[in-house]
């Protein structure tokens, strides 16, 4: 498997639109994993609420709690 530092030195001797492509391509698959990641939490909070584990907080609530 190639090192990251490889990996760097690989992009690094590309030519600058090569590297503004890479970078376009990052950062649109990193914005879907950040999605899928979304939707499986939402997934995963909408079967607890089915099932009676959680409960309906407000956005002041839920702030307190990731404040605490």
């Amino acid at each position: 498997m190639t090192s990251f530092a490889q990996t760097l030195d690989v992009i690094e001797s590309l030519r600058v639109d090569e590297q503004e492509h890479i970078l376009e391509v990052l950062q649109r698959r990193l914005a879907e994993r950040r999605r899928a990641e979304l939707i499986a939490t939402v997934k995963a909070s909408r079967k607890e609420m089915t099932a009676g584990k959680g409960k309906p907080m407000s956005v002041a609530a839920i702030m307190r709690q990731i404040k605490a």
